[in-house]
């Protein structure tokens, strides 16, 4: 596996941009206008170091493997001994946990584990597993999507915001289960994951639009696409491929709706991802124009600069011809992993292991 051109200048702009921190934290974003970082987040953290990995697998290169390395051990050290996950570190944000972000930090860590073996690492992220399942527990049978800590109350239900709404996009967080399950054997794992799959199954068809603003629908087809990406390890089966079909149109139609209005380059990224493991998979047939387009556009945000701030870096969006001024790990991450299997796709090569992927 390697890296074209896009996703190697993306990958150097992990090591050279100064996003991540001495410590390993890795900062929400880098403000072009303001020249200065974000704080530390836990969960961006994670999905660099998922990123790390990918590009130590793909270039052998040593550094991103130095980088993966801080990047685990900033992540053991910020869930602590009581298994609790602040949403940010060094901010007001710091007094929240999501259950998404549990999820994320989960997978890269049992990811981080197949590749260092520090066995440090799996049993972290075995303990917050279980706290996900007994923290985030709601009346109802599913999981609450943030908590108010030290007490670990749940927050209220927001309608309109979906990452303040329990919903289908928490299947992509329970991947941690189903990962923790292959690492330790524990069945209650994949048990978890299971009656994730079934809830969201149920009620995926009622995520989109979700808002009558269309930049607001762009941003619930990020999450959307989150339980897309969740249903990869069932898509061959028959109900699961049938929603990644309907799924990915449905995606699809909204982008092209929306674009004049509002784009971000992690929603492209992210629908050409899973049109290509969704093929691999043998569920939707890759419509090759469509990818091909997509791949293009994503390539649009992609910048060119002196500056090793922002040099490879992904813009988070645009609105018409205006740049949203934020320089975005995860958008630069997803970038890199859509073009990198896009490419792989299209000379014919194998398909990756899905764990590998962001």
């Amino acid at each position: 596996m390697s890296l074209i051109n896009p996703s190697a200048r993306a990958a150097q702009w992990f090591l050279r941009s100064g996003i991540q921190e001495p410590a390993g934290g890795v900062a929400r974003y880098y403000r072009e206008d303001l020249q200065r970082n974000s704080a530390v987040s836990t969960e961006i953290t994670g999905y660099a170091l998922c990123t790390f990995l990918f590009a130590h697998a793909c270039t052998g290169e040593r550094d991103y493997l130095c980088r993966a390395q801080a990047a685990a051990r900033f992540l053991a050290n910020a869930v602590g001994r009581d298994r609790v996950l602040p949403f940010e570190i060094g901010s007001c944000d710091g007094d929240f946990s999501y259950f998404f972000d549990c999820g994320i930090v989960v997978r890269s860590l049992v990811a981080a584990w197949h590749v260092l073996r520090e066995p440090g690492l799996l049993e972290t992220a075995t303990a917050l597993g279980h706290a996900m399942a007994a923290d985030f527990s709601a009346s109802d049978g599913g999981y609450n999507p943030i908590l108010m800590l030290p007490e670990k109350q749940p927050l209220a239900y927001d309608s309109l915001r979906w990452s303040r709404t329990p919903g289908c996009y928490q299947l992509k967080a329970a991947l941690a289960w189903r990962e923790l399950f292959e690492a330790t054997g524990d069945a209650r794992f994949d048990a978890l994951y299971e009656g994730a799959l079934e809830t969201a199954l149920r009620g995926y068809g009622s995520f989109l639009p979700g808002h009558a603003e269309p930049a607001m629908v762009v941003d619930r087809l990020h999450a959307f696409l989150y339980f897309l990406e969740g249903l990869l390890p069932r898509a061959a089966e028959k109900r699961c491929a049938a929603a990644l079909c309907h799924g990915i149109q449905t995606v699809a139609g909204y982008v092209a709706e929306t674009a004049t209005e509002f784009e971000r380059s992690d929603v492209y990224a992210q629908l050409l991802r899973i049109r290509v493991y969704a093929d691999w998979a043998g569920a939707v047939p890759l419509h090759v124009p469509a990818a091909r387009r997509e791949a293009d556009t994503l390539g649009t945000f992609q910048i060119a600069s002196a500056d090793p701030r922002t040099e490879g870096g992904f813009y988070f969006g645009r609105q018409g011809a205006q740049w949203r001024p934020h320089v975005n790990p995860v958008s630069a991450a997803f970038a890199m992993q859509a073009l990198a299997l896009w490419d792989r796709h299209q000379n014919g090569r194998e398909p990756v292991d899905a764990r590998l992927l962001i």
